[in-house]
Order: structure tokens, then sequence, then C-alpha cells
């Protein structure tokens, strides 16, 4: 979620499009949590390899004399070729995905770190915050987590080669401008950050946060990166259930200039805020294993269609 930055001595809850945040400037992440708030135990970080390519050379037997030679098939040449014919016929083979599990689990045990200040081309703003919760302490930190470990098991599996911006659930960091090198790095076809938003009890729904054009890096992706944010929105809907948003952005599409992950993107990158973590109903529907299933399977859905559709 995008929260205003953590105070050292004081840590502030404020939803993204909360009436409560007074229209005030807010950051990259989330509203803090209790120190007390434990990161739910993730799945192990997503790795990434390109397979290598093998083939075998073919041998043969003499068989009585040199015009008699009868050549053995060689099956590990067989198998590598229908290997790389399996990969390339997968949908998302040669994609580059980039996912990013907003926050992190221990960022609350590093006020100072969290604090300073990193420029994200149009102003400076906290390298992160520690993120949001549901009322009973899941954290917004270990759900992105999950979710988008279960993401990168879906895309690879389509072929795509992928990478998470962070390989711990309870580190802290990486700040915000980090996170967007990472996608530039990796020259991603996609980029997602995974977020939960941590509004008004009263408020529900989820969102699609896309950047806006702000004479710096990102300009040359705005408009991919809508049509990114429409295929996921629309998956996502159609995958979950989810209502959109009903106190942020119009059909669940909100522009921004004032995020860091997204102002120094020159890759096509949004952020989804999967629901309000404050509200009873979304929040138990974060808390379900199987529910934070279809989640990933629905933003598998929308990266799949923005990469494979005709440009």
């Amino acid at each position: 979620m995008i929260r205003r930055p953590l105070a050292a001595a004081a840590l502030a809850l404020c939803g993204v499009g909360a009436v409560a945040c007074g229209g005030a400037e807010v950051s990259d992440t989330g509203a803090s949590v209790p120190a007390a708030a434990t990161p739910q135990v993730g799945q192990p970080a997503a790795t990434q390899n390109r397979a290598a390519d093998t083939a075998g050379q073919g041998t043969s037997e003499p068989a009585g004399s040199e015009t008699d030679i009868t050549t053995v098939p060689d099956t590990r040449t067989a198998a590598a070729s229908e290997t790389a014919s399996e990969t390339s016929a997968k949908p998302l083979a040669g994609k580059r995905v980039v996912i990013d599990p907003g926050h992190n689990g221990g960022n609350f045990r590093h006020a100072r770190e969290i604090n300073k200040l990193v420029d994200i081309s149009n102003q400076k703003k906290a390298c992160d915050t520690t993120g949001t919760s549901t009322n009973d302490g899941y954290t917004e930190a270990a759900f992105t987590w999950d979710v988008s470990n279960k993401l990168a098991k879906l895309l690879k599996a389509r072929g795509a080669t992928v990478t998470l911006t962070r390989s711990s659930k309870t580190d802290w960091g990486p700040c915000i401008d980090k996170r967007a090198a990472i996608g530039n790095e990796n020259d991603a076809d996609a980029a997602i950050s995974i977020h939960g938003d941590g509004a008004a009890a009263n408020l529900h729904g989820f969102h699609i946060i896309m950047p806006k054009k702000i004479g710096g890096p990102v300009d040359a992706v705005v408009d991919d990166s809508a049509r990114l944010g429409e295929d996921v929105r629309n998956a996502f809907q159609k995958g979950t259930g989810l209502p959109y948003s009903n106190y942020i952005g119009k059909d669940a599409l909100n522009y921004r200039s004032d995020l860091g992950g997204l102002n120094l993107s020159k890759v096509p990158k949004i952020f989804i805020e999967c629901g309000n973590m404050r509200n009873a109903a979304d929040a138990a529907k974060f808390k379900d294993r199987e529910f934070r299933q279809r989640m990933a399977e629905a933003l598998a859905q929308g990266l799949e269609k923005y990469l494979t559709s005709a440009r």
C-alpha cells in the first residue's frame, strides 16, 4: 500500500485514499504497523535462470564393414530438442517480468534507514515505510511476499524469466529507488508492485496505480503502463470477483506522479492495491491462502494478456 513515511518516534496509519489523510503527501509505501506485528512465514524467494541449451553428439557403431554402418539415435539430443520445443511453445517464453513485493517484514525495526530520503526524479521521498496490516496483525509485507511468490511460480511455468525485488520476508528494504532500478536493470517487459491498502474500515475494493508523465525516466513508458494497468485490472476483477475501489480512482484506475517506484521506472510498471486490509470483508480474503492463490492466478492472467497482445 502507499503511505506517509514512518516517523522514528511514532507510526501513523493512514490509507492512500482515505479522507483522514487530508490530502497530505504520501510515500511509496504503506501505513505503519505495531512492532509486535509478526510477518507470516512466506514461501522461499523466487529465483530465475535461463535454461541452458544442451545438445548431445550422435554416436555410431561399426557393423561388419566400412559401408555397413548403423546409426544409433542419441536420446540426449532428442530430449534436449523436445525440451527446447516445449519451452519455446510456452506463452511467455522470452519475456522478463519483475515483481515487487511491497515493503519488508523488518522495516519497522529500521526506522532510521527507511526514513532516509531518496531522489524520485521530481521530489525526494522516504526510502520505504512499514506497510499496513489487518486489524488482527496480518501484515502487508507478509501478504505481498506470499502473493508475489505464488505469481512468480505461475509466470515461470508459462516460460517467463522472473525477478523479485526482495529475497527476504524479514529483512528491511530495499529502498523505493532501488526497487525501480531492479526493473530497469533487468530490462523487464513488465513490472508490477503488489500492495494492500490501509484506508478507513468502511472502504473496500482494489485499484491499480499507473504513472503520469513528469519530465523524467517514466515518460517513455506511460502509455504502455496504462495498457498494462487496464489488462491487469480486468483480469483481477474477473479472477477474484473483488469490486473496484469505492474510495479512490475511476473504475479502479488511478494515475499518480509522486511514487518513486513508478517515477524512476524505464519499463512498463504498475502498482496494485489488492484491497483494503482494514476492511473486514477484504481482510478475510487477504488472510485466506486459497484466495491469495486466486489473486496470483488473476494477476498472471493480466500480465500474460499484456505481454502477448499485439502492439
